[in-house]
């Protein structure tokens, strides 16, 4: 199943440069895999040591937050947009 995942800036140097990539997966938790096989490195900055969504890390899965769903298990139909948020601190 074919998705669209959109990459923050700051992650932007593991997959070349590219805001949007190509992901495949039946769950968030395959898309990132693979995102992780297609892109080293990448992962890590999603995921903790745990396998767990990073504390600052908002995931959406078309326009819902995995948090409020059923987190890395959120199916991802084909087609789906999934979008990477960093969040933003400041003061």
């Amino acid at each position: 199943m074919s998705v669209t995942v959109r990459i923050p800036t700051i992650l932007r140097t593991y997959t070349g440069g590219n805001a949007e990539v190509s992901g495949e997966g039946a769950t968030l938790r395959d898309v990132l895999a693979k995102l992780d096989s297609d892109y080293p490195g990448i992962g890590a900055r999603i995921l903790d040591e745990s396998g767990k969504i990073r504390r600052f890390v908002n995931v959406y899965v078309g326009e819902e937050d995995v948090r409020f769903a059923s987190g890395l298990d959120t199916p991802a139909p084909e087609g789906t947009q999934i979008s990477i948020i960093p969040a933003v601190a400041g003061g």
